[in-house]
């Protein structure tokens, strides 16, 4: 993806906005995984609980003309699925109790150029964006329900379901009800209502498993839309447009985010007053992440100047607000961006430096600290990374 859903460093100390109040813990280790799409493998890493330092773990053998990228990991840790874009397949590996993988074979014939994956909430289904339709117009995404007992997919009935122009970034809102892609191309958003079975919400024409366009999408966001963020209420859709242009004062600065209001019925997209927001100087994010306790938005571009944006979110109106000393300049990435499941660090995929970067936060300024040993070497650039419930 330029691009998901579902799921993201330099010397110790080295603070990069005012205050320095951080959260730590006692936490054990964390297992978490990412995509090595020119390794052809996925490797395995562990975060340490009280420091958010990464440490490699076992790298799957590689396999030839896979080149994974989207990674998604069921809620129980039971399956880990690869979407394999140059070989048009999803791989499933069993998730062993330390951690390690084990591949499931055969792999599962997927899309055209499969890219982004994630599974909803209640962890019986995988979906997965299509990149490359028919046209350059056209694209797809695929539908999977997921065996508890064996990880196998089946596709759902009416897969794969139209999503515009080369969809890439996925993810379901919370609640499960909804889901919305990227449309980098075209610089749109597109929505749909997820129906599993026995589903109530009134978007849902029936209850198959399957995906219906939601009124008035796609919707504009910006051009280059490629990534994107819920807030944790489930109100409001961020997108971060990392080729857009902006009016003055900002228009020495490409890219910004856009954001909307879900209706909570229908999941129908209203941009809010104030949108799209950026920043003086920087440009180009294409990553974003929104921390845990649903304060402060990040949004992260190649570089290291102006390269990590920070906003607080408005909790009445979703309206960002530009972080002090934001946009801060040190070390990021655009690949990806998360916070790991205890909610202290936040971790940047970096091409340049074929690392992941990572800092802790200042829970009241969102200023960012670097993590000791950062940025962590992973051999080759990152596809796509996910951390285990």
């Amino acid at each position: 993806m330029p691009a998901a859903s579902i799921v993201v460093l330099i010397l110790a100390g080295l603070s990069l906005s005012c205050g320095n109040s951080q959260k730590v813990t006692s936490e054990p280790d964390t297992i978490a995984y990412v995509s090595l799409p020119g390794e052809q493998s996925v490797l395995q890493l562990f975060i340490d609980g009280g420091t958010g330092v990464i440490k490699s773990g076992a790298q799957t053998p590689p396999v030839e003309d896979t080149s994974p990228t989207g990674l998604a990991l069921t809620p129980a840790r039971t399956f880990l699925y690869a979407a394999n874009s140059r070989q048009d397949t999803i791989s499933i590996f069993s998730v062993n109790s330390d951690g390690t993988l084990s591949l499931i074979g055969p792999a599962t014939p997927a899309g055209n150029g499969p890219d982004m994956a994630v599974i909803d909430p209640s962890g019986q289904y995988l979906l997965v964006t299509n990149n490359y339709g028919s046209s350059s117009s056209s694209g797809d995404i695929s539908v999977y329900s997921i065996s508890a007992g064996s990880g196998l997919l089946t596709e759902v009935a009416g897969s794969p379901f139209p999503a515009n122009a080369n969809p890439t970034n996925i993810l379901f809102t919370h609640s499960g009800n909804f889901v919305y892609v990227t449309n980098p191309g075209i610089g749109m958003v597109t929505g749909f209502a997820f129906c599993p079975p026995q589903a109530s919400q009134p978007a849902c024409a029936d209850a198959t498993g399957v995906l219906s366009v939601l009124p008035a999408t796609p919707v504009f966001s910006g051009d280059g839309a490629a990534a994107l963020a819920v807030d944790a209420t489930d109100q409001y859709l961020y997108v971060a447009n990392p080729e857009a242009s902006n009016a003055p004062p900002y228009q020495a600065t490409e890219g910004n985010i856009s954001a909307f209001s879900i209706d909570s019925t229908n999941g129908a997209l209203t941009e809010i007053l104030g949108s799209p927001f950026t920043v003086a100087e920087g440009g180009g994010p294409s990553a974003i992440a929104i921390d845990p306790t649903n304060r402060f938005l990040y949004a992260t571009t190649p570089g290291s100047s102006d390269s990590i944006w920070c906003f607080t979110i408005t909790p009445t109106n979703g309206e960002l607000v530009l972080a002090a000393n934001s946009p801060f300049s040190d070390n990021a990435g655009g690949l990806f961006a998360l916070f790991d499941t205890t909610g202290s660090y936040l971790y940047i995929g970096s091409d340049s430096g074929n690392s992941v970067v990572g800092y802790t936060y200042n829970l009241t300024t969102g200023g960012l600290t670097v993590i000791d040993g950062s940025p962590f070497s992973i051999k080759s650039p990152p596809g796509s990374m996910v951390v285990a419930q």
